[in-house]
């Protein structure tokens, strides 16, 4: 089926429980995650790893977009086939990430504030040439005393409608990702608290900025405690309080909700989704966009050998159809009995 608009394209990605895979560390990231496993971070090696990635069974069903790393949307594959050409040959799409990254924020300098709003338009036409069908961009918002401020929420949130509306005048689906961070000791009060002003403002300045909802995709967090918080929040709590803040905040008509994994560990991050789901009552798709909870099982097992590949692809596989059940509400823990 051809996608030739804005509202098919983010329809499909998150069409029939499919999520999506976030292969968009940066190098320094992808440095620190081969360094746990005792492989040097070279672009060879990268690119290895990816491919291994992208040519995994699982893949296909349960995949229905990739978000790449600049480097990564212009190299090919060992056989000369470009990285592109293997996602879009698994039924996924290709896309990428297109933030800058952070800077401190003015006047809160314990704050930052996502850069990249300067020559976006240019970036996204050659992202376009080069096969993305949509982009990321990262907002971060920490909890602490008296942060998050409104004005790192608001100049965040503004950000990131300004870089949706650039990205759909060149044709791409924005992903629109305002993190609340895990990190801290705070509650699942706080959480809430923090994850519900920014959704507020982020559809207000969406709707100023006259963007495209259908068209769009939003990755936020889900409604957690903090990890250094004493008391942990249960599954079911998790999933209503994520549930209730969503609902309250975001419009209907948006193509979907992919929620980025922030820390939690595989199985928590599709526990939590699959009892949100597993409840029901919302108009959206509710489904992942998970970089670690996907590739952890897979980078472990890799090792950076060849003889580990097919392992490392079934880990891979594993759980993108988990998290596939976790977004259709048909998970449970028996099927996790595999183990890699």
């Amino acid at each position: 089926m051809p996608l030739n608009t804005l509202e098919e394209i983010a329809t499909y990605i998150v069409s029939e429980g499919k999520g999506i895979l976030a292969a968009d560390e940066s190098n320094p990231t992808c440095g620190k995650r081969f360094d746990s496993i005792g492989v040097n971070s070279t672009e060879e090696n990268r690119r290895d790893y990816r491919e291994m990635l992208f040519r995994s069974g699982g893949m296909k069903g349960n995949i229905g977009g990739v978000i790449l790393f600049d480097e990564t949307i212009r190299q090919n594959a060992k056989d000369g086939t470009s990285l592109v050409d293997i996602i879009s040959k698994q039924g996924a799409l290709p896309g990428i990430k297109v933030d800058k990254g952070l800077q401190p924020l003015e006047g809160s300098p314990e704050e930052s504030l996502t850069q990249g709003l300067d020559g976006l338009e240019e970036r996204c036409d050659e992202y376009s040439k080069l096969g993305a069908k949509f982009t990321k961009w990262r907002a971060v918002i920490r909890i602490g005393d008296d942060i998050p401020s409104d004005q790192c929420i608001q100049e965040n949130m503004q950000a990131l409608a300004d870089y949706a509306k650039i990205v759909q005048q060149s044709r791409m689906v924005p992903i629109v990702e305002p993190e609340v961070l895990m990190e801290g000791n705070h509650s699942i009060e706080d959480c809430f608290k923090a994850t519900s002003r920014c959704l507020k403002i982020l559809f207000e300045c969406l709707n100023n900025n006259q963007v495209n909802i259908r068209g769009t995709i939003l990755k936020p967090n889900m409604v957690t405690s903090g990890s250094l918080a004493d008391i942990q929040a249960p599954i079911d709590e998790v999933a209503n309080q994520t549930l209730k803040c969503l609902q309250t905040n975001v419009p209907s008509e948006l193509a979907g909700i992919t929620f980025l994994s922030g820390g939690q560990s595989d199985i928590n991050s599709t526990a939590h989704l699959d009892a949100m789901n597993k409840i029901g009552g919302f108009d959206w798709k509710l489904s992942f966009s998970y970089g670690r909870a996907l590739q952890q099982a897979a980078l472990k097992t890799w090792l950076g050998k060849k003889e580990n590949e097919q392992a490392a692809q079934e880990a891979l596989s594993h759980r993108a159809l988990m998290n596939r059940n976790a977004s259709l509400g048909q998970w449970s823990s028996d099927q996790e009995k595999k183990i890699f």
